[in-house]
């Protein structure tokens, strides 16, 4: 017998929906109603729930963060100190940290491109919105620093001099890899996780001064 198809929570629905049309038809494509209609919920439901357009992009681009985060719990605590080992576990060896590092980030990389593509689309759309909405701009530079704080913790355990300046080159390199593979000029080609996994390495190792 098939169980029955859970609906997920209404906040939920509407951020992922919105997140759906986002990508799809770019942010002009994004109203109130037409969250509702393509939710199949009542009018007005969205609504009630985001009062105004900066409420529902908020909403859409928390949630783009949380899709993009819960198989890593390391990058959902919001905490630098969330990412370290309890007192009673040794840290990594650098060595291993990096091998790791590496791992995750050609991980997150690979997803973002493939089964999270239009979770990204949607997020390079929100971040170009950004430029002219101080209020999402505040949203977004928030969620991003947490992701900055948590990357400078774990290029310290990787042995970097500077870890707050090597997160913030990494980021950089991260970000200029998706664009590329989305709406850049190499939209046309996904790379493989292995080859990722050999770019990432090559730039941690050119980033980090790796023999």
């Amino acid at each position: 017998m098939t169980s029955p198809r859970l609906t997920p929570p209404r906040p939920t629905l509407v951020a992922d929906t919105a997140i759906a049309l986002i990508a799809e038809r770019g942010l002009r494509g994004l109203t109130h109603r037409a969250v509702d209609e393509e939710a199949g919920l009542p009018a007005g439901s969205t609504s009630n729930l985001a009062r105004t357009r900066a409420a529902l992009l908020e909403l859409a681009l928390t949630r783009i963060v949380e899709r993009e985060t819960e198989d890593y719990p390391v990058l959902t605590e919001g905490s630098p100190a969330a990412a370290m080992p309890a007192p009673e576990v040794a840290a990594p060896a650098p060595a291993a940290a990096r091998e790791l590092l590496v791992q995750v980030g050609a991980d997150l990389l690979h997803q973002a491109l493939t089964s999270g593509r239009r979770l990204t689309l949607a997020r390079l759309e929100l971040a170009l919105e950004a430029t002219r909405r101080p209020e999402l701009r505040a949203v977004y530079d928030r969620l991003g620093g947490r992701f900055a704080d948590i990357a400078a913790t774990l290029l310290a355990r990787c042995g970097s001099a500077d870890p707050t300046a090597d997160a913030r080159r990494l980021i950089r390199w991260c970000d200029g890899v998706l664009f590329n593979a989305t709406a850049g000029s190499g939209h046309w080609h996904i790379p493989s996780p292995e080859e990722l996994r050999d770019e990432v390495a090559c730039y941690l190792a050119a980033l980090l001064d790796w023999e």
